[in-house]
């Protein structure tokens, strides 16, 4: 059986300001004319559909938009609420959109209810396991514990329940939303941790042949059965270096599992630019980001005029800009008291801005505003006395 894996769609997100419903609907044009292309025999889409609980009009017309494509070919599509999503919400009408082959899974009492699927070499149990948020599914699930991990390990053990009644050589698909120990983060993930533990081990989802996971954005392999496809597309600077994929499984007869990492389009490609603002904008090798979203840091000691303006001229589709100035280094091992004894208060104003301007003290107009400034101070603290 052949399952296309992706998930974190965020429908109706913007990056940086800038909406990406048009970078959206061009994924998921993609993404139908993979299924027709390769011959998908099944879709799991592993949570955050959308970005938020109450998402904008515009997402919801292209999620309907989509399902009804994806129902006209006739794959069977499965999917899972994430933590982004309102389980409620995207819920509502679960029961009528399953008879046209697309299975929502949002209620964690489900979770051992297969959407039963088969090919010539029989039948492929497909258990959808939506985001679970411990404080309200721990009593339902009968879970040992607090936390994601202990969640997740009773749901399974209702899947392997269901499991061990189906027919011998039934193979198990798991979709699942959740931080699994051995992935690695980006900076466009909401945080899911409780009491501080969040990440779930990856021994959690034995007994499955295949364990779709969402909620990290960048694609990667936990072990060569459980895998995250990563969203879709940049929602972070911090997924600059990302190749946006989804996964084409083959499942065998056996059970066994290979993979293919489906390239998806990029709308823009991303760009972390870092120096002083005349070499930014002077640098030859900087040319090919002319047409990249930016993120520029800035390193100058004193910060430079109008700098946004100036670099936006070489840079048209910059959107952050950050600085990081270079400094003089201190001295370190010196406390706080000792760097202050025997300097007038003069002396320890006229530090402190050198020090937020990363060495450039005050001129003489500065000194005199700052001396001015502490000479009323002086004189209303003695008419308090």
């Amino acid at each position: 059986m052949r399952l296309l894996h992706t998930s974190d769609w965020h429908l109706g997100r913007s990056f940086h300001r800038v909406s990406l419903l048009d970078a959206q609907r061009a994924f998921l044009d993609h993404l139908v004319h993979t299924v027709r292309e390769h011959r998908v025999d099944a879709v799991l889409v592993a949570g955050d559909i959308y970005d938020r609980a109450v998402p904008p009009l515009s997402a919801v017309e292209l999620f309907d938009r989509t399902l009804h494509r994806l129902a006209g070919l006739g794959v069977p599509t499965v999917m899972i609420s994430g933590n982004h999503d309102s389980a409620r919400r995207l819920g509502v009408g679960a029961g009528l959109i399953d008879r046209a082959g697309i299975h929502l899974r949002t209620d964690p009492a489900g979770c051992a209810l297969p959407v039963l699927l088969s090919d010539a070499h029989g039948q492929v149990a497909c258990y959808g396991l939506p985001y679970l948020e411990p404080a309200l599914v721990r009593e339902e699930l009968g879970a040992h514990g607090t936390g994601h991990a202990a969640v997740l390990a009773a749901a399974m053990d209702r899947v392997r329940a269901d499991l061990a009644q189906r027919p011998p050589g039934t193979r198990a698909v798991v979709l699942a939303h959740a931080f699994v120990a051995g992935g690695t983060p980006s900076d466009s993930e909401r945080d899911i941790a409780v009491g501080g533990v969040a990440a779930v081990p990856p021994e959690t989802f034995e007994g499955a042949h295949y364990t779709a996971l969402g909620h990290l954005h960048g694609c990667q392999t936990v072990n060569e059965r459980v895998r995250y496809s990563g969203s879709p597309l940049a929602y972070s600077f911090s997924e600059t270096h990302h190749r946006k994929t989804m996964w084409l499984v083959d499942l065998a007869a056996d059970g066994s599992v290979t993979a293919e990492r489906l390239d998806c389009p990029v709308p823009r490609p991303l760009a972390r630019l870092r120096g002083r603002l005349e070499d930014l904008l002077t640098v030859p090798e900087h040319d090919r980001h002319t047409g990249s979203w930016i993120e520029a840091t800035l390193t100058d000691p004193v910060r430079p005029a109008e700098p946004m303006a100036r670099l936006t001229r070489r840079f048209p589709h910059i959107l952050s800009l950050v600085f990081d100035p270079e400094r003089a280094p201190e001295d370190r091992t010196a406390s706080y008291a000792g760097r202050l004894r025997g300097r007038t208060d003069q002396q320890i104003t006229e530090d402190f801005v050198a020090h937020v301007r990363a060495g450039r003290g005050p001129d003489q107009d500065e000194r005199t505003v700052l001396a001015a400034a502490l000479e009323r101070v002086r004189i209303g603290e003695e008419a308090d006395r």
